[in-house]
């Protein structure tokens, strides 16, 4: 019998109350996640993106649906159960230096989630860092320096050492290299590769760079005010993007072209996203979609099968 994906999201949704109105964040969204591959959120900020991650880990209670780890629905266990798998699912977060302790060295910061779940002794623990800190390329004396003595690509690469340092099986990657400098991007997305084959790590890798992303991941899911509006493959995705949202997307990618005859005009999407304290009815995406039929504007439309293993959710699909 085939084994169990690693995370399923079953229909989740969640909103929030602000200023007395409901604010949509995440609609009935689902997914599965095999172990050792790597699913990739996309879309605008405000798609809901950081909002998805952070429920996966319980970060932020789901409003409905399911989400399953390894079997378990991490939205019913009692605190004790969650905190063991807590072990097996961490994040890397988008600003390495607000995720640090100001007042804690480096070496401090890596130990301190082996200290909360009492793994090891504190020489066992030390050594542990110090062998992270060199596995991300960092020397060792980086464990004696606090945060602000660091530059922005050294403080990921502790983050990422922090992530490790309970031997996970899912990472969340919330834009992990948006605020490096490109050099330092390339590094870091590398850096991130090699450990997910060494380790057999499972990522979501959350961004809005679809070149990174169709770089590092097996599949992708694009969201648009808090839907998945197209999952798929990453190279079918690329290759025959479908959904228009998904396809003004595409297009808005800097492009160099081999020849000059092969140039094209780089497109933007008009328009800006909808408030979701007040999402537009039918398609939420038809205020500024080119091809909006008079439907999309009232009926919203139901994911449908493009091909195996991809889905869109439009009114156009056949």
């Amino acid at each position: 019998m085939p084994s169990s994906p690693l995370l399923q999201v079953e229909n989740v949704s969640k909103t929030f109350r602000v200023q007395g109105k409901k604010l949509h964040a995440i609609e009935n969204v689902s997914f599965t996640l095999e172990a050792g591959k790597t699913l990739g959120l996309v879309g605008e900020s405000g798609s809901g993106k950081s909002t998805l991650g952070r429920m996966v880990l319980r970060l932020l209670e789901s409003d409905k649906g399911k989400i399953l780890f390894e079997g378990n629905d991490l939205s019913s266990i009692k605190k004790k159960k969650l905190r063991e798998l807590r072990r097996n699912m961490q994040i890397i977060f988008q600003d390495p230096k607000a995720s640090l302790n100001p007042r804690m060295t480096v070496g401090e910061a890596i130990e301190d989630a082996m200290a909360i779940h009492k793994i090891g002794t504190k020489g066992s623990r030390r050594e542990r860092a110090v062998e992270l800190l060199e596995r991300v390329g960092l020397p060792d004396e980086v464990q004696y320096a606090y945060p602000h003595e660091l530059s922005g690509g050294q403080l990921q690469r502790v983050g990422i050492a922090r992530a490790l340092s309970l031997n996970p099986k899912l990472i969340i990657c919330d834009e992990p290299v948006s605020a490096l400098d490109v050099s330092i991007q390339v590094q870091v997305i590398q850096l991130l590769r090699d450990l997910q084959e060494e380790f057999n790590l499972t990522y979501i890798f959350i961004s809005h760079n679809l070149a990174v992303v169709e770089y590092l991941s097996d599949d992708i899911a694009v969201l648009y005010l808090g839907e998945v509006v197209e999952q798929a493959p990453a190279d079918e995705l690329f290759k025959t993007p479908t959904h228009p949202y998904t396809q003004v997307l595409l297009n808005s990618i800097l492009k160099i072209p081999d020849k000059p005859e092969n140039k094209q005009e780089m497109l933007s999407i008009q328009g800006e996203i909808p408030s979701p304290l007040n999402p537009p009815g039918g398609c939420t995406f038809h205020p500024r979609c080119p091809y909006a039929l008079d439907t999309c504007k009232v009926v919203k439309p139901e994911q449908r099968k493009v091909a195996e293993g991809h889905f869109a959710t439009c009114h156009l699909v056949e």
